[in-house]
């Protein structure tokens, strides 16, 4: 027997019409290259309107890759909202990536039209030009003073938008729920990027669990700052997330620079943002000038948090900081910090501890721990094995040219190549990566755990570890330490610092000191990179 419900589609237009209804006086204001600007949710629906009828006056086919290079603002927003909703796919891109990424990227997506900011077009010109099958560039102009190159190609985005009499009404609409929506793709870190195809329903279902009491608990009242990229997983979902609960938005544009985010982190009263854990380092020096009273949560994903980051955020602003644990093929969300309410009574740096943590997994999604052996292991919070997912905001399988198919189990479940444990509150803790796990005498040692022990010794801003070949053990561990300004720790110190915290035979033998962990185009600590560093210095632990 089939139950007696109506088949409404979930689809990122219905989202548009009922914020349309209810919060077009909300504010979106953008950080620019010379100040801000603030517009209202009616407004930019009203512009992505536009631009919907715009791509149809463009013969953009529905199903067609719509390619964009853009900060977070306004006019990123109105792809977020005006392409899908007419049919086509955006392809968020990240400009930070390789040139032979960006090139692959745009040649495996078969993107059709591409947007890009102003103040991005040299860094990303050659791999758009050059892209087989691109039809039109369309610059939005953010103002910074960057010549156009001389292209039949290329349009303006506000002269597009003027191009669309009326009110903008495109002739395509969404009627399966199951339609691609937008298009990202991995950073590519153990391979060739692959490509993440989102439905509007995966969308949707991801938005509405950001909006969950247990998770970001995304409401009308907040005002929400995605610090993390619009261009790497939706931006975590949270624009779609503020636009179906009414929140304001506040972006940061191209004004990255920790003391413009501090500002309009103040100025704007934010309640709730978004980041990885190299924004909240480069923000902590600026807490004690900063009334940041308005926050009520900072959440931090992309890699493990430290907990002394944490704390220095609870001192300095006057709440910890939440954890988080996704990836790309999630859409991303899987687990979110928070304390359970059988740990009411731990004592509070116990509970800072806790929140830091991946955290609870969210709701719609099943998770499981699997060890060598194929079997789940017990949910006893010390069992580890490799974390799989299953749900209905998890991928089922890559887009484009790689198939990526040893990324999926037999039966369906995505190998997400971390390895965890699993508590019996479904608290969910990541001890590493199963390409950085260090495996010395037989051993595993978590870099993951040697990197936040080490960023525990207030002479440290910040650590990485990575394994070297070693003729005895297999692999060591060898440590890269940034010291906090004015530090200046030694091995000796940190040694005995790490003797406390986990066991002697897990201390690295071979310290080197950097001014930066070197990182990847998504702001992870490039493991690639330091790997390299070891062979190119000579740094290898001494056999």
């Amino acid at each position: 027997m089939q139950g007696l419900m109506q088949d409404h589609p979930l689809e990122i237009g219905g989202l548009m019409r009922r914020a349309e209804r209810m919060f077009a006086h909300k504010t979106v204001t953008t950080g620019t290259v010379d100040g801000e600007t603030t517009a209202s949710w009616g407004g930019v629906i009203a512009r992505a309107r536009r631009l919907g009828a715009a791509l149809d006056t463009l013969g953009v086919p529905v199903g067609a890759r719509v390619a964009s290079f853009a900060w977070n603002t306004q006019r990123h927003v109105e792809l977020y909202l005006g392409v899908p909703s007419t049919g086509r796919v955006l392809h968020t891109v990240n400009h930070r990536l390789f040139a032979a990424d960006l090139a692959y990227i745009l040649s495996d997506a078969a993107d059709d039209v591409v947007f890009v900011d102003r103040s991005l077009v040299t860094a990303v010109w050659d791999a758009v030009a050059s892209a087989p099958g691109v039809r039109w560039i369309v610059v939005m102009d953010d103002g910074a003073p960057v010549p156009v190159p001389e292209d039949p190609r290329v349009l303006d985005y506000e002269e597009l938008l003027g191009r669309v009499p009326g009110e903008g009404v495109s002739a395509h609409a969404v009627t399966d729920e199951n339609a691609a929506a937008s298009l990202c793709y991995t950073s590519g870190t153990t391979g060739r990027p692959k490509g993440v195809l989102y439905s509007h329903r995966s969308i949707v279902l991801h938005a509405l669990l950001l909006l969950g009491a247990d998770t970001f608990g995304i409401r009308e009242r907040d005002v929400v700052m995605p610090i993390v990229p619009m261009f790497h997983v939706n931006a975590w979902g949270l624009p779609y997330a503020a636009l179906m609960s009414g929140a304001a938005l506040v972006l940061p544009g191209p004004a990255m620079r920790p003391e413009a985010i501090a500002d309009r982190m103040e100025r704007h009263r934010v309640t709730f943002t978004a980041g990885v854990p190299a924004i909240w380092l480069g923000l902590e020096p600026l807490l004690a000038a900063r009334d940041l009273s308005s926050l009520r949560m900072v959440v931090s994903g992309g890699s493990a948090l430290p907990e002394s980051l944490s704390r220095a955020w609870e001192e300095g602003a006057g709440l910890p900081i939440t954890g988080s644990w996704g990836m790309t093929e999630c859409s991303p969300l899987v687990a979110s910090g928070r304390v359970p309410s059988a740990h009411d009574d731990l004592p509070a740096d116990e509970r800072r501890s806790l929140l830091g943590l991946p955290g609870p997994t969210v709701p719609l999604v099943d998770v499981r721990v699997v060890g060598e052996d194929g079997r789940p292991v017990p949910h006893d919070g010390v069992a580890s094995g490799e974390l799989q997912v299953a749900g209905p905001t998890i991928a089922s399988g890559y887009f484009g040219a790689s198939s990526g198919a040893d990324s999926f189990t037999a039966d369906g479940w995505l190998r997400t190549g971390d390895v965890a444990t699993l508590d019996g509150h479904g608290v969910l803790r990541i001890v590493d990566r199963t390409k950085d796990m260090i495996k010395s005498g037989g051993e595993w040692i978590s870099s993951v755990a040697l990197e936040s022990a080490l960023a525990d010794h207030p002479l440290v801003q910040e650590a990485a570890v990575v394994g070297v070949e070693d003729e005895r053990w297999g692999e060591r561990p060898f440590a890269y330490v940034v010291p906090v300004p004015g530090g200046a720790p030694d091995e000796a110190e940190l040694r005995r610092h790490l003797a406390t915290r986990v066991a002697s035979w897990w201390i690295p033998e071979r310290f080197a000191f950097l001014d930066a962990i070197p990182r990847t185009a998504t702001g992870k600590a490039s493991k690639a990179a330091l790997r390299a560093r070891v062979r190119e210095d000579g740094n290898a632990p001494r056999p």
